[in-house]
């Protein structure tokens, strides 16, 4: 059994993380409710727009405009979204397999564009090319960089760099539940006509210069709005994992305890025995 003086330096040194493992999870569930806030806000905008999408090409007939261009297929890219940091229990281990595997099983040569730190170290480590890769992305998705990368990806698709692109993320659902998912970006597929009457709708110059205005802003928000989804997913990911990291930390305390009040029992007993062994001792 250890000593008392070792089992008590492991019980200061666990309640020294539980203190920091609770503040994290206390500063991971208050960044979650604003994130959560961002992502439910967002989410009736992209549906909109949506909407707004599928009634243009209801009466834009052929539309022709180089994110909706198909060609055939010689090369992908998956956008691949990861946090810069860890402790977050399975979050960036989940989505980056799925992102591997996606990679690995693609029928086409196929290269990642790494958003966040801990997938593009990743497939460093695999040897993978990557074509582009946004990093240090901060706490808090801001517009700008849904930007930056719908510039990268939209460039990179209208040159013929890529003639697919996909998005790999966490999809928030709860606090405690989130999905990683792949979705297509480019090319756009059209929302199909559900036969729904345009005729409410007056587009001005026309429908078709409003489309070619209105298809850029929608990529820019799809990859938006999977921003928005993955930091929610992050935060959730942490409070969770730092949540159980704290109750872990208790157990552990509790059972260091015991094997403590063990030890020093055991310490007191031996004593007893060695004292009472002298006085027999010193009365034969």
């Amino acid at each position: 059994m250890a000593g008392m003086r070792d089992i008590k330096r492991r019980i200061r040194s666990v309640k020294n993380t539980q203190q920091i493992t609770k503040a994290m999870k206390m500063v991971s569930a208050a960044k979650l409710r604003k994130a959560q806030e961002r992502v439910v806000a967002a989410r009736p905008f992209k549906s909109k727009l949506e909407e707004v999408l599928k009634r243009l090409v209801a009466v834009s007939g052929e539309i022709d405009h180089p994110l909706i261009q198909v060609r055939e297929p010689q090369k992908a890219a998956y956008v691949v979204v990861t946090a810069d940091k860890g402790l977050c229990g399975g979050y960036n281990s989940n989505l980056i397999k799925l992102a591997h595997k996606q990679v690995e099983q693609s029928e086409i040569p196929a290269e990642v564009v790494a958003v966040g730190r801990k997938g593009r170290d990743f497939f460093r480590r695999k040897e993978k090319r990557i074509g582009h890769e946004f990093i240090n992305i901060g706490e808090e998705i801001n517009i700008e960089l849904a930007r930056q990368v719908t510039r990268a990806v939209t460039n990179m698709y209208e040159s013929g760099e890529y003639d697919q692109i996909y998005l790999v993320y966490t999809e928030f659902m709860t606090a405690i539940q989130q999905q990683p998912v792949v979705k297509k970006l480019l090319p756009i597929d059209p929302p199909e006509d559900e036969g729904e009457d345009a005729g409410d709708y007056i587009f001005e110059p026309s429908a078709e210069e409003v489309l070619n205005t209105l298809l850029p802003r929608y990529v820019e928000n799809v990859v938006y709005q999977a921003l928005l989804e993955a930091k929610a997913s992050e935060h959730g990911a942490r409070m969770t994992a730092m949540g159980s990291a704290t109750d872990n930390a208790a157990e552990m305390i509790e059972k260091l305890t015991l094997s403590y009040n063990r030890a020093r029992q055991a310490a007191i007993t031996r004593e007893i025995s060695e004292i009472v062994g002298g006085a027999e001792a010193l009365k034969q």
